[in-house]
């Protein structure tokens, strides 16, 4: 005896040759509905893809023509310039593409112009700022001589890919911007923590840290948000370009060649960046050529 069903309940052979090619014939039905489905898909993807790539570089395009904005307060000359009493000139911001208005040096000869363009990350310009500044301020706040100082970025490539060179730059600027008469003192900052050429330099925190300890008061949110936004970014690349391509006004010195570039009353100095002596002894030397017949009261004095 067999254990089992009937076998008269049990499919024929044509009967499972049947139902197998029917079985087929859905499977190929169900792959194809599957197919037709993940085409869609995939078409859904990729015009989504598409749409989102082309949006992105409308966005990069119109970044690119954005207007630019307006250049910084207090520096229509690309420079800040500062006078007696270690005060800052005012100037009104230009807007974008508008020349730059060269500071005019003192006419009745007694007083030295001096213009200094400056790297942040240019370590000669952090020697030349260290062993002069003292005296600098001293002639500059009793009127001996005027000192205007010119942020540029030609190093912005030298720091590990963070743009420090730029991003101090802007950083000085906004300061110039919003509370121009600390200027010189964040100037100082920025050299007493000056980083090594080559490294990533200081982050945006650290530089508005020395914005603070500069002695900025009541604008020092404004500036942080100017340096968090980059705001002067293009304004100092293009002022970096009008240095280098020149000309430079009040000077017979065509384009600046490299940092520092130290002029006195047009007249570059190539001297000794770490000897106050005979700096001192270049701006008595120029003032005394360009102003043969002045006697300037007071008189810058070499350091003792």
């Amino acid at each position: 005896m067999t254990i089992g069903g009937s076998a008269e309940g049990r499919p024929s052979k044509n009967q499972r040759r049947d139902a197998a090619r029917i079985k087929a014939t859905q499977l190929r039905v169900e792959q194809k509905k599957k197919d037709r489905r993940n085409r869609v898909f995939l078409q859904g993807g990729i015009a989504v893809a598409s749409i989102a790539v082309v949006a992105i570089i409308a966005l990069i395009i119109m970044n690119s023509i954005r207007p630019a904005g307006p250049g910084p307060a207090n520096m229509a000359s690309d420079g800040v310039l500062i006078g007696e009493g270690m005060t800052v000139v005012k100037t009104a911001a230009l807007q974008p593409k508008a020349k730059p208005v060269a500071s005019k040096p003192d006419p009745t000869g007694t007083v030295a112009d001096i213009r200094v363009y400056v790297d942040y990350l240019c370590p000669f310009c952090g020697q030349f700022e260290k062993t002069n500044s003292a005296q600098i301020i001293n002639w500059v706040k009793s009127g001996a001589a005027t000192v205007e100082i010119h942020p540029i970025s030609i190093l912005t490539s030298k720091s590990a890919g963070t743009q420090y060179s730029l991003r101090a730059a802007n950083a000085a600027t906004c300061v110039a911007n919003y509370s121009p008469n600390d200027f010189y003192a964040f100037n100082t900052a920025l050299f007493g923590d000056q980083p090594k050429e080559g490294t990533a330099g200081l982050d945006d925190t650290e530089i508005k840290g020395l914005v603070k300890s500069s002695g900025v008061g009541a604008a020092r949110s404004k500036i942080n948000t100017c340096i968090d936004e980059a705001t002067f970014k293009s304004w100092v690349v293009a002022a970096t370009d009008r240095a280098l391509s020149g000309p430079l006004p009040n000077s017979a010195v065509k384009a600046i060649t490299g940092t520092p570039t130290v002029l006195v009353n047009g007249k570059q100095y190539v001297g000794a960046l770490d000897d106050p002596k005979e700096f001192a002894a270049f701006v008595l030397q120029s003032a005394g050529e360009t102003y043969s017949t002045s006697t300037p009261t007071p008189t810058p004095t070499p350091a003792g």
